[in-house]
């Protein structure tokens, strides 16, 4: 993803992950919450007041979570899977990290790009060396890895079908996946395909497309909502996460519920 100067300013602000807070039930039992992490990219990345309607998939994903399962949101706008270990990103991860949390993996985005070595990464060597530090970290942690390969962009050809951008790298991760036995959430195949059912006008309506701006990469609040509603039900599906874990995975989901707080 190319930054833009806006993306740039909220990429340094959102190093300061912005995380929602257990309370009810781990207060009254003593017990610490489950926390679930999210290193990641600006597609998932939390998003500030200049940045609005823009929206990452993990602002949404709290709603689909019961409270007692609180989200830590670390990524940010523009890393790869190295430059988020470079910048020192996943260890400030794994000081805070428990026993019992869960740090889902999403990067792909960012490792493409060829031009840029404090980003690339190749599919098949160099991108799966550094997903192992984040899967090695977590295990030696007591916490549990999960991987998602990355949401699709919207691209389609001249007879409307949705186009994959991300070349090797879900395959790799899929491949990387099996080999470590890591949970793996396909969210790459499952957002194509809603790509393709919605077709090339409606799926303007999930991406960050303004008056503006015409974004295939970032999300509005409605499409950060359907990703996180494919993350939270892969969640269920793999076993990662119990039934009573959730909430509203069939229900509607308000895009007002979306807010941009201003930037420190």
């Amino acid at each position: 993803m190319s930054l833009s100067r806006r993306q740039v300013t909220a990429a340094a602000v959102a190093a300061v992950p912005l995380t929602f807070a257990a309370t009810g039930t781990a207060q009254a039992t003593g017990r610490r919450s489950r926390t679930l992490y999210i290193a990641g990219d600006s597609t998932a990345a939390q998003k500030y007041a200049d940045a609005a309607p823009e929206t990452g998939w993990g602002m949404a994903l709290p709603f689909f979570l019961h409270k007692n399962l609180p989200v830590a949101n670390h990524a940010v706008n523009g890393r790869s899977s190295k430059s988020f270990v470079d910048e020192g990103r996943l260890a400030v991860i794994l000081r805070q990290i428990e026993p019992g949390d869960f740090l889902l993996i999403q990067f792909g985005h960012n490792d493409e790009k060829r031009e840029d070595p404090t980003r690339y990464t190749e599919p098949w060597s160099t991108y799966q060396d550094h997903l192992r530090r984040y899967i090695d970290g977590a295990r030696a942690r007591g916490a549990r890895p999960v991987l998602a390969t990355s949401v699709e962009r919207r691209k389609f050809d001249t007879a409307g079908k949705a186009l994959p951008t991300h070349g090797e790298y879900p395959a790799a991760m899929r491949a990387l996946a099996k080999e470590e036995q890591v949970t793996l959430l396909d969210i790459q195949a499952l957002s194509i395909a809603l790509w393709q059912r919605l077709g090339a006008e409606e799926t303007k309506k999930y991406f960050n497309w303004t008056a503006t701006e015409q974004d295939n990469t970032h999300f509005n609040p409605p499409g950060a909502i359907a990703v996180a509603r494919f993350v939270a039900r892969e969640l269920l599906r793999t076993r990662v996460l119990a039934p009573n874990d959730l909430r509203r995975l069939d229900e509607t989901i308000p895009a007002s519920w979306i807010t941009w707080p201003k930037a420190a």
